[in-house]
């Protein structure tokens, strides 16, 4: 059974806002079913599979979960624009091909914070990803125990510590921000509808980025599910 299709086709659903009656109807199955295919109960024939993207004007490698784009394009390195300009080479190909994804995710994340209209929501998502990338590289400078420590001001007994404590409380804010809440002094949110986001605007607004953020999803939620099923299967003797 493929749990992929069971979810994109319901979000694809949802995002055009169908309702399952209609969708049933247009497709020419009951709602019953369709509802089993969507809950992932019922695992569809090919000729509906063909069919079902033709209604979405998707791919069926995208319904399949086999690439994260809707139009079922698979991406290189080449597809992916350098968000610095820095078109070399230096380093594997793999690393070049991680860093263009998350530097583009990452200012799709600043746009998006751009767009919501909240100071709040841009200062504390600087203020996480700049930590964050302070804390690796600190790990990484401390490899060598010859590295003169005095490149930074703050102890590294502590540093990482501390990052960590301003990192929860920047996540806390841009939860709060994200909710409508202000909290000590600061803005949040006020009006949810910029914030309005389906894979179909994702890719309308962020043209040069959307690719690169559905490609860190799927990156992402198979590290974690791998990572999970991994765990919950490993035997503990007491």
């Amino acid at each position: 059974m493929n749990s992929d299709f069971a979810r994109i086709i319901t979000l694809q659903r949802k995002e055009r806002q169908i309702s399952q009656k209609q969708a049933a109807a247009d497709l020419g199955i009951s709602q019953a079913l369709l509802s089993h295919y969507e809950k992932g109960i019922r695992e569809c024939g090919l000729n509906f599979l063909v069919k079902i993207a033709d209604y979405y004007n998707v791919s069926c490698d995208y319904l399949l979960g086999r690439t994260p784009e809707p139009e079922g394009k698979v991406i290189t390195i080449e597809d992916i624009p350098d968000d610095d300009g820095n078109n070399k080479m230096p380093s594997p190909q793999i690393i070049n091909f991680n860093r263009k994804i998350i530097n583009n995710s990452i200012s799709l994340l600043f746009s998006l914070a751009q767009k919501a209209g909240s100071i709040t929501l841009i200062k504390e998502v600087g203020s996480y990803l700049m930590l964050s990338v302070y804390k690796l590289f600190r790990l990484i400078y401390n490899a060598n125990p010859h590295n003169d420590q005095k490149l930074f001001k703050i102890p590294k007994v502590i540093a990482n510590d501390s990052a960590d404590a301003i990192i929860a409380m920047s996540e806390a804010d841009v939860k709060a921000s994200s909710c409508g809440i202000s909290l000590d002094g600061n803005d949040s949110i006020t009006n949810f509808n910029t914030l309005y986001l389906t894979t179909s605007t994702i890719a309308k607004d962020y043209p040069q980025y959307s690719s690169s953020l559905f490609k860190l999803i799927q990156i992402s939620e198979d590290s974690i599910t791998r990572t999970r099923t991994g765990y919950g299967t490993t035997s503990k003797k007491i």
